[in-house]
């Protein structure tokens, strides 16, 4: 059985006849999920699953490159809409009287009532927990593309500090960033890329801005790419010309080697069959007792969070303090422990990590 009849049956079960999906203004990540499209818009494009097949109901506008993906899925239809009587016409034919599930999680309430009154279903039973639970355990294929998106953006890092330069803004080094991204084969970028010179290193989420690079100072850059709809989530830290000599240079190496560690002890600790919240708490614990508690409460976010076609895949998977959803072989989930002091910066150092049968590793 391919991957995507067996998503299929997974979502139906046997108390569903369909499931009745929209592509929303922005590209639902479960419409991407089932469909595997890599190319084309499909904004408030229906997607209707059955036990045998798969049926999308394209506009002109997309119905040529529908159709084109859809020829390497054995079982995908593309129906072509020239109207919204059409259409109704073509969905109740599948789901009048039927039980019908839908995902709650990525439906406007508008687009609800939409779907009910289009549907006439017998009911409209929400499924996201079911989306839920099929991606946060990937396959061998999303793995796949999950390493060649964590791929590119090492090979990204690795090119990246020939650029550095004294006087460069942020916004400088992010753009060259993007295009090393680019050119080492990503899709997209996962997320707005952040990249912190000097002080602004101590904000988690700061964005780029005009701040310019100066020496003994660091830098830290938080990146992914996409490929093939998969994104990965890596970040690194480095110091600018440092001056070895200098009282600053040894708390930046300290504070960085401090981070170091708490993210290879989470990693040994990470195995299935514990909660997400075991492996945060092992990083948590280290840096807070390191160098008798003088970095205690400066790690200042959860450790990590699940990772597939969205960059933040699942809030319920993850190493964080609220999870307590055991691990399980096949989830991919970030690992960044952090260390920041306002006024002097931060250190901040990111992988993404498999969960596999005996523990876990980096992609």
């Amino acid at each position: 059985m391919d991957a995507y009849r067996y998503r299929i049956r997974s979502l139906l079960k046997e108390d569903l006849d369909a499931v009745l999906l929209f592509n929303g203004s922005e590209e639902s990540s479960n419409f991407l999920y089932m469909t595997g499209f890599t190319s084309g818009v499909f904004e408030g494009t229906p997607l209707l699953l059955l036990r045998d097949r798969m049926v999308i109901f394209s506009s002109v506008l997309e119905y040529s490159i529908a159709v084109e993906q859809a020829s390497m899925r054995g079982n995908m239809k593309v129906e072509r809409v020239t109207s919204r009587t059409g259409l109704v016409s073509k969905i109740r034919k599948f789901t009048y009287g039927k039980r019908v599930g839908f995902d709650g999680d990525y439906l406007p309430f508008g687009t609800y009532m939409h779907l009910k009154a289009l549907a006439k279903a017998k009911a409209l039973v929400n499924i996201s927990d079911r989306f839920h639970m099929l991606r946060g355990i990937k396959d061998e294929t999303e793995i796949r593309y999950i390493k060649e998106a964590v791929h590119i953006v090492k090979s990204a890092f690795s090119g990246i500090p020939t650029y550095f330069r004294a006087g460069m803004s942020e916004k400088e080094l992010s753009a060259r960033f993007n295009y090393l991204m680019e050119q080492a084969g990503a899709d997209a970028q996962s997320f707005k890329t952040i990249v912190c010179f000097g002080k602004n290193s101590a904000m988690p989420h700061h964005s780029p801005d005009s701040t310019r690079l100066r020496e003994n100072s660091l830098v830290l850059i938080d990146a992914g790419a996409k490929y093939r709809n998969y994104c990965s989530d890596m970040t690194r830290t480095f110091i600018y010309k440092p001056d070895k000599g200098s009282a600053k240079y040894r708390r930046m190496a300290d504070i960085y080697n401090t981070v170091k560690m708490a993210q290879e002890k989470a990693l040994e600790g990470a195995r299935p069959g514990i909660e997400g919240s075991s492996v945060h708490k092992i990083a948590q614990d280290y840096i807070d007792r390191a160098h008798k508690g003088v970095y205690k409460g400066r790690f200042i976010h959860s450790l990590g969070h699940s990772i597939g076609i969205d960059v933040h895949d699942d809030n319920k998977i993850g190493f964080s303090p609220s999870v307590s959803v055991k691990l399980k072989e096949g989830m991919v989930i970030s690992d960044e422990p952090g260390i920041y002091i306002d006024g002097f910066g931060g250190v901040r150092l990111e992988d993404d990590v498999l969960i596999k049968k005996d523990g876990a590793v980096f992609l």
